[in-house]
């Protein structure tokens, strides 16, 4: 994409009212205003809170969205460029259950209370393969007790990748923390017990993906344990 292209999208999305570009300060000093307010103030319902974490073009959540009108989804993802395709969509759309925040995910504890969330989705994200960036992978401990941190008591965590690696990174790290998976399956296209939403969306890069590589899926809950 072109710089000119960016540039656009990030002077529209400075008006789309379902996104959120909150400044690391203000999210550092804990004083975003929706923080524990989402359903009060911007979905104006009471309805569960589902998040996409690095939702990029933010396919998966706004799929997730017109297939669930009684849940609320927020998609979160860092690159303003990409962010502005599930903003747009959904604007055009007019679908009201669905908004996107750019920021980091590592501050997702300064976006949201204890137990305000239902359920996390993490889509194919990068499996950061080198050891020196174990601290990126958004399923490694320090992130985990994030996802602890903001989700409900029965609230769940599903990721779906084409990386056998991140699968079996995650699933040893939950083992270590006593947690039986709910749901693990190294090929879910040949599984027939595969989660229905797991298998219902494919985004432009899964598509590619199942060219050439098996999707993984694992369903986890914090208070699963063995």
């Amino acid at each position: 994409m072109g710089s000119k292209n960016k540039l656009k999208r990030f002077k529209e999305n400075l008006n789309f009212k379902n996104l959120f570009q909150p400044e690391r300060d203000e999210l550092n000093k804990k004083s975003f205003k929706l923080r524990g307010k989402w359903n009060k103030l911007f979905f104006k319902n009471n309805n569960p809170i589902i998040l996409e974490l690095g939702c990029g073009k933010g396919e998966y959540t706004t799929t997730l969205a017109k297939q669930n009108p009684d849940k609320n989804f927020i998609g979160i993802d860092i690159k303003g460029a990409r962010i502005w395709t599930g903003a747009k969509e959904s604007i055009e759309q007019k679908l009201k259950n669905v908004c996107f925040i750019r920021s980091q995910i590592e501050l997702i504890d300064k976006l949201f209370l204890e137990n305000e969330i239902d359920e996390i989705w993490i889509t194919f994200p990068d499996p950061q393969l080198k050891f020196q960036r174990k601290k990126h992978r958004l399923t490694n401990s320090f992130f985990l007790a994030q996802y602890k941190r903001i989700l409900k008591k029965d609230g769940f965590v599903n990721l779906k990748t084409d990386s056998e690696f991140l699968h079996g990174y995650t699933s040893g790290l939950i083992e270590g923390m006593g947690i039986k998976p709910v749901f693990s399956n190294h090929d879910i296209y040949s599984n027939n017990n595969a989660p229905e939403e797991a298998l219902s969306i494919k985004t432009f890069y899964e598509k590619k993906f199942l060219e050439s590589k098996k999707i993984t899926f694992l369903r986890f809950n914090f208070n699963k344990h063995e």
